[in-house]
């Protein structure tokens, strides 16, 4: 809700109807190996589900983060190693594979969740 000059309250319209998430492509840490994704751009409708599908050309184990950056902010890593969340992200995230495939899920989209969503491989278990 919003109020006018005159006091008076109206909704607030949210211009998007549809839901547009950007995953990046976003190349390992060691420079042999390669993170791609199907397509750049992801759409959904707001109280959907989406998957967003990550892989790579060599086996990397589990050693693979989510990152999440919305507009304006700081890059937000929400899961490491695969699947396990980080303190504070709520789990409507969720992300899962190991080796070469990974993905990420978003459960029932809000207008909070409008981001670029990376994947991202790493050496190391991060600390």
């Amino acid at each position: 809700m919003q109020e006018t000059e005159s006091g008076q309250t109206m909704a607030m319209n949210i211009p998007v109807q549809l839901l547009w998430l950007l995953v990046l492509l976003i190349t390992g840490v060691s420079c042999d190996i390669q993170m791609t994704h199907a397509t750049s751009f992801l759409s959904t409708s707001l109280g959907d589900h989406l998957t967003i599908n990550c892989r790579s050309n060599k086996d990397i184990n589990k050693y693979l983060a989510w990152v999440q950056q919305k507009p304006g902010k700081a890059p937000r890593m929400l899961i490491h190693f695969a699947s396990t969340l980080l303190p504070g992200v709520p789990a409507k995230f969720e992300g899962s594979g190991s080796g070469t495939d990974f993905s990420l899920t978003v459960r029932n989209i809000e207008s909070q969740d409008i981001a670029m969503y990376y994947c991202l491989q790493y050496s190391e278990h991060p600390s």
